[in-house]
């Protein structure tokens, strides 16, 4: 790394949250942009919360792999026009990331507990009886359990790019890389290396395949989002660029990715069936998908959502979106929530 490089980034790192301003540039009085760190369960917990109006219902979010608040300077959502947005760092990630802990000893039940008494705390503090929760990729399949298990908790939940059998889904992923590599001369290479170690439902994954996985599925357009070509760019850079992260929490962002790898819980919920599992819900589902996801099966997603029992659900498809239609198509995915969903449940 260069010394105009480091500066640069260093530039880019205050680590303060900005603030929403009007046309004017003062502060909006009723808005709310925050930074914070706490300990829930014993749990070092790092979060931001941010809305144009904190009288707004609140949206916990949670994460997939790692955390990616960061990619709101670059890819705006709109959820704090309508929401006040807690993006939450779960346990041995980003904000939370705690050097002191082991972190993949970090269970699904003991994700889910915490997640119960993290919307407890926002119940409380917010002064709302339930809250929105909204999930992606790999945070899918916690949002699911956290519902399963606390719906008294929530008005609503919304899984974008929504787990279902991961497994099942990494295969077909495989299936797709290795077909359109299989003629491309200029992937064989690639190719030769993923035939020799199929991807199937029984055994683990093979490293071969963990290895090309992000690298395959950006450089075919089904990855992290559609035009997003490669992680470095698409992911790494925005992340050291992201003003409102200090240096030293863009460290910790990387060194929980490190340690963690896919996802904190990902050995576990990487064997689990959904379809199986978790199909019945005492509060309305609603799924958003990009059509050329393959990180997590937009086919699978709809199979199922199909299954679901809830008492109000909905299954809705960004034609131009790959595995994060929030970022990808954010006017759509808010004009989705407020048309179909906040006028439904609240």
């Amino acid at each position: 790394m260069t010394i105009g490089v480091f500066l640069l980034i260093l530039l880019k790192s205050p680590g303060t949250p900005k603030p929403f301003r009007d046309s004017s540039g003062k502060t909006i009085a009723e808005s709310i942009s925050t930074k914070e760190v706490l300990s829930i369960g014993g749990k070092k917990i790092g979060f931001f919360i941010k809305g144009k109006h904190v009288d707004n219902p609140i949206l916990l979010y949670l994460h997939g792999g790692m955390p990616d608040y960061f990619l709101t300077e670059r890819y705006p959502t709109g959820l704090d026009e309508i929401f006040t947005v807690v993006w939450l760092d779960q346990p041995g990630a980003g904000l939370s990331f705690d050097p002191d802990a082991i972190q993949k000893q970090i269970g699904i039940d003991t994700m889910v507990e915490f997640i119960g008494e993290f919307a407890n705390y926002l119940r409380d503090r917010f002064q709302q009886d339930k809250i929105y929760v909204m999930a992606h990729s790999g945070g899918t399949y916690l949002g699911i359990k956290v519902i399963e298990r606390y719906p008294e908790l929530f008005e609503a939940y919304m899984g974008v790019a929504q787990i279902s059998y991961q497994k099942l889904s990494e295969k077909m992923a495989y299936d797709y890389i290795v077909e359109q590599y299989r003629t491309n001369p200029k992937r064989k290479t690639v190719y030769g290396k993923l035939i020799l170690e199929p991807v199937d439902l029984v055994g683990p994954i093979p490293p071969v395949y963990t290895k090309y996985r992000d690298y395959a599925m950006h450089d075919l357009g089904v990855g992290t989002m559609r035009n997003m070509k490669n992680v470095i760019s698409g992911i790494f850079l925005p992340s050291l660029l992201f003003s409102e992260y200090s240096i030293s929490d863009k460290m910790n962002l990387w060194r929980g990715k490190a340690s963690s790898g896919i996802s904190v819980i990902w050995d576990e919920l990487i064997n689990h069936d959904l379809m199986q599992e978790s199909i019945s819900f005492d509060i309305p589902v609603y799924f958003f998908h990009g059509i050329f996801d393959y990180t997590c099966s937009y086919d699978l997603a709809r199979e199922y959502f199909e299954k679901i029992d809830a008492p109000d659900k909905g299954f809705y498809s960004f034609e131009n979106s790959a595995h994060s239609p929030i970022f990808e198509e954010p006017a759509k995915c808010v004009e989705v929530i407020v048309t179909n969903i906040l006028s439904r449940t609240r």
